[in-house]
């Protein structure tokens, strides 16, 4: 489901989404205000989440694994 929000932009912020579209990067304005959104939820979140880790106790066993993590290699191939 969606809803249709009507929103004043400044003329040059209007300026790079139509030249998002004009260069094929999006398919529409509301795509761009979507994918906006959705990276700055996603922004707030992460934000959210560092401030909860930052108050949180050390985990030393995490440490210890993020350590070991670190030295080992990674073959991807």
């Amino acid at each position: 489901m969606s809803k249709q929000v009507a929103v004043r932009l400044p003329d040059e912020l209007v300026a790079f989404v139509d030249g998002l579209i004009a260069d094929g990067d999006a398919p529409s304005r509301a795509f761009v205000v979507t994918r906006a959104l959705e990276r700055e939820r996603r922004r707030a979140v992460a934000a959210r989440d560092a401030e909860i880790l930052a108050r949180a106790e050390p985990d030393t066993d995490m440490d210890a694994l993020a350590e070991h993590a670190s030295s080992i290699g990674i073959d991807l191939e």
